[in-house]
């Protein structure tokens, strides 16, 4: 029996204007999307988490679709080796944040369009409040731990989160929704109910990725969101599609709701410190050691002297080590706002040194 149709997720908004009307006229004249559904399109309040390889074709699809506010919500910079698959940015956004970038791209994509920056990485603490307000999120992010983090909050906000993974040359796209109406809901809990020790190691930097997959997957992504939000079609609620650019194949995956098991322990807070105790540290003369975990290409060089550099996505690699640095000594790792910091010493905290910290806020605040 096919899956009943699922209402259309966003009401009737304003009447099109004569320019939007020109603009979107190859959308009106097709079989549900239509004017009420161009209006549901131009009332509609989404979020895209990450402004990365399968955020860029999603924001740059949604914008030209006519999508009336699109929130972003990415917290790190654009770096020369993002170039090859995130197409929103120009090479002269290098070392700029991506969503102050993508902001720029997007109104000179669809001026129409209302954006909203949230220039700041997704976590527990600010999930809920980020999400607030948005009919849909998108999750464009590279890393099991905040996709677990966006699903339980989309969860929470009764809102359907469309999901994308994307890998050497295979790429994922499906539909969670915990309490869809009228029908069972799936999160990815059902789908993955728990990462392993190499989901966090694997990345596109470690294991690389084809960047036309990004653009093949994220504009499937934004077709699921359209679906959605007009009530048009058959969305992958409960299906994974599975994308493999090399055999050129596409295959579908079933998956329903799991007994879940009882929800894991919060992890541990990570231990952070503000800059004014670096400095009083600094300035104390003890044995400290500093390390810098931006990217390689963000080319600025590490503004503490005697910082180390190790890149967050190199220290996803298991194989890495810190050889000569003193676990007994404090280890103080810092990035640009405090987010990949915080990831790097939940890992260097496992691999053996108890007295890493995290400097809240990163460089931007001590810029600031």
């Amino acid at each position: 029996m096919d899956a009943p149709a699922l209402p259309p997720l966003v009401p009737v908004g304003p009447e099109l204007s004569g320019e939007e009307q020109r603009r979107y006229a190859r959308q009106l004249v097709l079989d549900g999307i239509g004017t009420d559904g161009q209006r549901r399109l131009k009332n509609a309040r989404v979020l895209v988490v990450g402004a990365g390889g399968l955020g860029s074709p999603v924001l740059l699809y949604l914008a030209s679709a006519g999508v009336g506010t699109l929130g972003i919500a990415d917290g790190d910079t654009v770096a020369v080796s993002n170039l090859q698959r995130q197409v929103l940015h120009p090479a002269d956004a290098v070392g700029r944040g991506k969503v102050d970038s993508a902001v720029e791209a997007l109104a000179a994509v669809n001026p129409l369009v209302r954006v909203v920056a949230h220039p700041e990485f997704l976590s527990a603490r600010n999930a809920d409040l980020i999400l607030s307000g948005y009919d849909l999120v998108i999750d464009g992010t590279d890393n099991f731990e905040t996709r677990y983090v966006l699903s339980d909050a989309a969860a929470r906000a009764g809102i359907p989160c469309v999901w994308g993974s994307v890998l050497r040359y295979d790429g994922q796209v499906s539909v969670f929704w915990d309490a869809p109406p009228g029908r069972p809901g799936v999160t990815l809990r059902d789908l993955h109910p728990q990462s392993s020790a190499t989901d966090s190691a694997e990345s596109c930097a470690v294991a690389g990725v084809l960047g036309a997959l990004c653009g093949s997957v994220g504009s499937v992504m934004a077709t699921e969101a359209i679906k959605l939000l007009v009530g048009a079609g058959t969305p992958l609620l409960g299906r994974v599609l599975v994308v493999d650019a090399l055999d050129g194949t596409r295959a579908e995956v079933p998956f329903r709701r799991a007994e879940r098991p009882a929800a894991p322990p919060p992890a541990p807070l990570v231990p952070r410190w503000s800059w004014p105790q670096v400095d009083e540290l600094l300035s104390s003369g003890s044995p400290v050691t500093l390390l810098d975990v931006r990217g390689a290409d963000e080319l600025d060089p590490a503004p503490l002297p005697g910082s180390l550099r190790v890149s967050h996505d190199a220290l996803a690699d298991p194989t890495v080590t810190l050889s000569g640095v003193d676990p007994a000594v404090p280890l103080v790792v810092y990035c640009r706002s405090g987010a990949r910091s915080e990831f790097a010493v939940r890992r260097l905290s496992a691999a053996g040194f108890p007295r890493a910290v995290s400097v809240e806020g990163g460089l931007l605040a001590r810029e600031g």
